[in-house]
């Protein structure tokens, strides 16, 4: 081949690879632009507030996002124990998670404060708390340094108490083995009533009880009538004792990973999702109890003497756990000021 012929051979065939590599690292930014980002939103509840709230939230963020964001969500504690859900959170193996905020005292003493007793006595209060732009500051932002982004909480429920045998007085409370959340305010609480209070995760509870290893448990009644509680224990005493409150946690790790507008996405619909819960959850209280009663359970009211007597009881609890610990007490206090505010 003559010399000018070779030149423009080896021209043409170094324009050729340029294009394929070009159109290559073109294919494969197109494809990585394509590849949705996986959101997966766990809970311990099934047919309850939180798992309403999560597929409310998956929906939200899938359409706002165009699909660039894809939301799966895993109820009834699919994705493990309350404490891995937790876990799998902060390292960011799960991207959000929709649980009451007192399982997450192993990362913050102060994620409890909402779990004393007597602070909340309607749904109606318990909904404008969880709006409390200082309650929201306050406990959105605990956590931010264990890998954690507070992104909303609402109210779900009054907390109860279900049982193997009734409890249709005070008086019923002493001896028993009861399960609490993790919460030094309940298990004061509970050891005021004469009680033995045992903090265990929700999916071991049912078995607990069966076997005798518990007497019963405070819950709401969203979560017993979820699960099927009612194949066991039928005895729910409606104490009102606390309130549960729901924190959405989105994992700081995954966050970070996201382009900017998708993070602005994710931030407004959790907030936003955490207000359009509202009459949803009063709804599904509702048809929860029910439920309840529909499968032979039995709600039960205390005396009413006796109900005033109990809260009287339980009173000073926040006042007197959250003096212990400094910080426990700021966030009490702030939570306990917005509680009376807003009665």
């Amino acid at each position: 081949m003559r010399p000018r012929a070779c030149a423009i051979a080896a021209r043409t065939a170094a324009a050729a690879a340029t294009c394929i590599v070009s159109t290559a690292l073109v294919f494969g930014t197109a494809q990585a632009q394509t590849t949705p980002y996986v959101m997966k939103i766990t809970t311990p509840t099934i047919h309850a507030a939180p798992d309403m709230y999560a597929r409310n939230l998956a929906a939200a963020v899938e359409k706002d996002s165009g699909g660039r964001i894809k939301a799966q969500v895993y109820p009834a504690s699919q994705l493990g124990s309350i404490p891995r859900q937790i876990e799998g959170t902060q390292f960011g193996s799960i991207q959000c998670a929709v649980i009451p905020p007192e399982f997450f005292v192993g990362v913050d003493q102060r994620f409890e404060v909402l779990a004393a007793p007597g602070l909340i006595s309607t749904v109606e209060q318990g909904q404008r708390v969880a709006a409390d732009p200082k309650v929201l500051k306050a406990m959105l932002a605990l956590g931010a340094d264990k890998g954690l982004l507070g992104a909303g909480l609402f109210y779900a429920e009054p907390a109860e108490v279900v049982s193997k045998t009734p409890i249709r007085h005070l008086t019923d409370f002493k001896g028993k083995r009861l399960r609490i959340f993790a919460s030094e305010f309940q298990s004061e609480a509970f050891k005021r009533l004469g009680a033995t209070p045992v903090a265990m995760s929700p999916g071991d509870v049912l078995p607990a009880i069966q076997q005798g290893t518990l007497d019963g448990a405070a819950f709401g009644v969203q979560l017993l009538s979820g699960l099927h509680f009612y194949d066991g224990p039928k005895y729910v005493a409606m104490t009102s004792h606390s309130s549960i409150f729901i924190i959405v946690e989105i994992s700081k790790k995954w966050h970070d990973s996201l382009p900017k507008d998708l993070q602005q996405i994710v931030d407004r619909d959790a907030a936003k999702e955490a207000t359009a819960i509202n009459p949803q959850a009063l709804d599904i209280l509702n048809g929860a109890r029910k439920t309840w009663t529909d499968h032979g359970g039995e709600l039960i009211s205390l005396p009413a003497d006796e109900q005033a007597q109990m809260m009287k009881t339980l009173l000073s609890v926040g006042d007197d756990v959250a003096a212990k610990r400094p910080a426990v007490k700021a966030a009490y206090e702030i939570v306990k000021e917005a509680a009376q505010k807003l009665k």
